[in-house]
C-alpha cells in the first residue's frame, strides 16, 4: 500500500479543521469511533462505582474478610470488568488516530483472555460440571494459540540481522 491513505484526525480540533476533506466512510468512521469512545468511557464510570460499592459494602460494611473465596470473587469479578472495558476503550484510541486499523486481532484476543479469566474467577469451582471445565480449558487454550500466531514478531531473520549489527557496533566501540 502507498500513501493513498490519509490518516484520520487525531484531535476534536483538527476533525473540524479537516471535515470538509474527510471522504464519506473517514467522516462515518471516525464518528463512530468517538461515540463508541462515549459509550464505553460510559461503561467504565459505571464499573467504577460499582466496584466502589461493591467493595465498601463488602468489606467496610459487612465486615467480611477479603480472602473469603465469595468476596474475592465478586470484588475482582468487578475488577476485571473494569479492566476489560479500560483496555477495550484503550483500542478505540488507535481506530481514532489512524494508527492501526479498526480492529487489532492481537487485543481483540487478549480482550477475550480478560474476559475468560473474569468467568474462570466468578464461576464456583464446586459446582462445575467436568464438560463445562472441559470447554473451558479448550477455550483458554485456543486462545492462547490465536494469539501466539497472530502477536506481533519481527521475523527470525530480521532479528538475527539487528543483533549481528549490534554486535558489529559494539566490537567497534572502544
Amino acid at each position: 500500500m502507498g500513501k493513498a491513505t490519509k490518516q484520520l484526525p487525531q484531535h476534536w480540533s483538527d476533525i473540524r479543521a479537516q471535515w470538509p476533506v474527510l471522504t464519506l466512510y473517514q467522516r462515518v468512521e471516525t464518528t463512530l469511533a468517538y461515540l463508541l469512545t462515549f459509550v464505553i468511557g460510559a461503561v467504565i464510570l459505571v464499573a467504577f462505582g460499582r466496584l466502589v460499592i461493591a467493595v465498601v459494602d463488602t468489606l467496610v460494611l459487612k465486615s467480611l474478610s477479603p480472602l473469603d473465596h465469595s468476596v474475592f470473587q465478586q470484588v475482582f469479578g468487578h475488577i476485571l470488568t473494569l479492566l476489560i472495558a479500560l483496555e477495550f476503550n484503550h483500542t478505540l484510541r488507535y481506530s481514532i488516530t489512524g494508527e492501526r486499523g479498526i480492529i487489532q486481532a492481537p487485543i481483540v484476543v487478549l480482550i477475550a483472555v480478560l474476559a475468560l479469566a473474569r468467568k474462570v474467577i466468578i464461576l464456583d469451582a464446586t459446582e462445575l460440571s467436568p464438560a463445562l471445565l472441559l470447554s473451558l480449558a479448550a477455550l483458554a487454550f485456543s486462545l492462547g494459540a490465536t494469539y501466539w500466531m497472530i502477536r506481533d514478531k519481527p521475523p527470525r531473520r530480521l532479528a538475527r540481522h539487528e543483533a549481528a549489527r549490534i554486535n558489529e557496533l559494539e566490537s567497534r566501540t572502544p
